[in-house]
């Protein structure tokens, strides 16, 4: 009998692309927004509207479910743990139940957690860690940034005619499609608690990078490489947010650019 999968976040850059492989592998999947099901939308996905900020809807939404994949996520450091917190409970042990007992959780975070002291990063490690000590049947999975981020950073900095100034550290950005059959088939097996590291295929610097965007979107500007002060900024530029030994992913960004419409669209959500 196929799984029963939710996917909080389901229609974000992330979960779609989740939902996509899980239906492609044969699970039955649901889909978690905070908005009811765009009128016309008949794909094979039940849906569930639910809100993980004030958890109205979330108990039903996790009713009966074998897994849950959480794409979900929210900025600053309580709001993504209230998010969190809040799915935990709805799922744990005094909550919703699958076939087989509580749900396998799937939490998605981000290399450099637990190494860069951002906000928004605090908030994940701290998420991570309520997962692991939630007694539930859990996998975290922590991948690189994503093609799209970069692009949208670049995209923005682009504005200023003449000079684009970049961050003077590395990136090691990954594809959102790949990571997302990363989770697809962690969701369909047994938990293995933290997974791997899902990275992208090449550690370059941001300006290398920024020459690539340049070129695909048609703009000419000066490169300038931006020095920044203070312990976040000391951590990437010490590769803290790097996984050279875990580059599982294949798509490079100039493989990523090539296949975006609008490669100047300054929104994080350019592809379909």
């Amino acid at each position: 009998m196929p799984q029963q999968i939710l996917v909080t976040g389901g229609t974000g850059l992330l979960g779609r692309q989740v939902v996509r492989r899980l239906l492609d592998a044969g699970a039955q999947v649901r889909v978690m927004s905070r908005r009811a099901r765009p009128a016309g939308d008949h794909s094979p996905y039940a849906w569930a509207t639910a809100d993980l900020r004030s958890g109205a809807g979330v108990a039903e939404a996790v009713a009966g479910v074998d897994a849950v994949v959480h794409c979900a996520t929210a900025f600053g450091r309580q709001a993504e743990l209230h998010l969190v917190r809040t799915l935990v409970s709805a799922v744990g042990p005094a909550g919703a139940a699958g076939r087989d007992g509580p749900p396998h959780l799937l939490y998605t975070s981000i290399v450099g957690v637990d190494r860069i002291p951002l906000p928004y990063y605090k908030g994940k490690l701290a998420a991570e860690q309520l997962v692991q000590q939630s007694g539930l049947p859990y996998t975290v999975l922590r991948a690189t940034q994503f093609h799209d981020l970069l692009r949208a950073v670049f995209a923005a900095a682009a504005t200023v005619p003449g000079v684009m100034a970049v961050p003077g550290f590395d990136f090691q950005p990954v594809d959102a499609g790949e990571v997302a059959g990363r989770l697809a088939s962690l969701a369909i097996a047994r938990p293995v608690g933290r997974a791997p590291d899902f990275a992208g295929p090449e550690v370059r610097h941001a300006g290398e990078f920024a020459a690539m965007f340049l070129e695909a979107s048609g703009q000419r500007r000066r490169i300038l490489p931006i020095r920044l002060p203070g312990r976040t900024f000391g951590a990437y530029r010490a590769g803290a947010h790097l996984a050279p030994d875990q580059a599982a992913g294949k798509v490079t960004f100039a493989d990523y650019l090539a296949g975006i419409t609008d490669v100047r669209d300054r929104s994080y959500r350019a592809r379909s």
